[in-house]
């Protein structure tokens, strides 16, 4: 057992400007002390729940790593050997895997490994290799894989749909794969991740495959889903939720109709193009659209075609008050996950694989999800509008 912690030395020794935590840390002593009494206590209880006859049997010692560096612990023993300690494990080499929880998490933030090994040896006293990182947190792609396979609600009022890229290794060489990722708005009004996918490349077909893992995982129905204007998307919806609404991201559709537009002429195009998508009703941006046509139809038919062709998709919010409009003539709130998902990833030019890539973003939406704890606003009102107009399809799932 360690000698009692000597206070007045201590406070000296900070006084001194000595280190109160990290390698060499004034708290050293403190801990082991503290850590060897938790430990005999814990044999104690033991030894008085036993039925058998039992005892204490010495000390063996034992070197694990703390948030103050290395520490050497007397760990005490029973004779019959039934003893397992809780707070530091027979086969464990850390305290409660607090260094462990510590790259997790920093992992979790986007840190490189470079960071992370040196803010370990800056923080602990310990160096850890690249190996070790990756073993630690590769712990945590089975919880991936339950995530990825977890039941979904029966019934969810929005939900987004939208991918982003990454270069992944396949094969030897670096390919780009697309991430799809699906966010929901839940009957509660929170936000919820309900699944992340690869493939090689964006396409109806592969989101085709992605709703029908959510419908096999418990998905009855989805009121409205807002999506990019990817080709034969709104018909793999429809597939599989023929019920469900489809609007067409407002956002992208402007984005890609400028690319057409010359620069000297878009800024004009685009004040002829707001009234169309800021209308007060589906007819008077109709009326508008024509206007635009007029104007414009013969030097960018091919923008104008766009407009026509998906405009059943894309007008489709008109029909709703304005908060729900808000929610869904864009993708921006899946836009957002993404944005958080770069600024994880920034420092990562690529990924050894797709579970490097599927932990990474997983522990993204874990952080993000804490902060998702409040209903969007007025949202009992919002689904108060919702069931009104899909009259039925809510009366499982709420209570008016």
């Amino acid at each position: 057992m360690s000698k009692e912690f000597d206070y007045s030395k201590a406070l000296e020794a900070i006084q001194s400007g000595q280190a109160i935590t990290g390698k060499d840390g004034v708290l050293a002593p403190l801990i082991k002390q503290l850590t060897e009494a938790a430990l005999t206590a814990e044999l104690e209880a033991h030894l008085g729940e036993e039925t058998e006859p039992n005892r204490k049997n010495g000390r063996s010692g034992k070197t694990v790593k703390t948030s103050v560096g290395n520490i050497r612990l007397d760990t005490p023993r029973d004779r019959s050997g039934t003893f397992e300690p809780q707070l530091v494990k027979k086969n464990e080499s850390s305290i409660s895997g607090e260094i462990e929880s510590k790259i997790l998490s920093m992992y979790g933030r986007g840190m490189s490994y470079i960071d992370i090994r040196e803010h370990v040896e800056e923080m602990y006293g310990i160096n850890v290799s690249n190996a070790a990182i990756s073993a630690v947190t590769d712990t945590i792609i089975g919880e991936v894989k339950q995530w990825q396979q977890r039941p979904l609600d029966s019934v969810y009022p929005f939900v987004w749909l939208d991918a982003i890229h990454y270069k992944v290794k396949d094969n030897g060489r670096y390919v780009s794969k697309a991430v799809y990722t699906v966010l929901a708005l839940k009957v509660d009004g929170r936000k919820e991740v309900l699944g992340l996918y690869l493939s090689e490349s964006e396409g109806a077909n592969f989101w085709l495959a992605v709703l029908t893992d959510m419908q096999n995982r418990g998905v009855k129905d989805i009121l409205i889903a807002s999506v990019d204007g990817l080709t034969g998307f709104p018909e793999a919806i429809r597939t599989i939720f023929p019920a469900t609404e489809v609007q067409l991201c407002i956002v992208h559709q402007i984005r890609n109709s400028i690319k057409y537009v010359s620069s000297k002429t878009q800024r004009e195009f685009i004040a002829d193009l707001k009234p169309v998508y800021r209308a007060v009703s589906k007819q008077a941006a109709e009326d508008a659209l024509d206007k635009l046509e007029a104007k414009w139809g013969k030097q960018y038919p091919i923008v104008i075609q766009s407009w026509r062709r998906k405009w059943d998709d894309l007008s489709a919010y008109f029909k709703y008050p304005e908060a729900i409009r808000r929610i869904i003539y864009t993708t921006n709130a899946v836009e957002a996950v993404h944005r958080q998902f770069r600024k994880l990833t920034k420092t990562k030019g690529g990924f050894p694989n797709e579970d490097s890539l599927l932990k990474l973003l997983y522990l993204g939406i874990e952080n993000a999800s804490k902060r998702w704890t409040m209903s969007f606003r007025d949202w009992g009102q919002t689904l108060s509008q919702l069931a009104i107009f899909f009259e039925g399809r809510l009366d499982d799932v709420i209570d008016l």
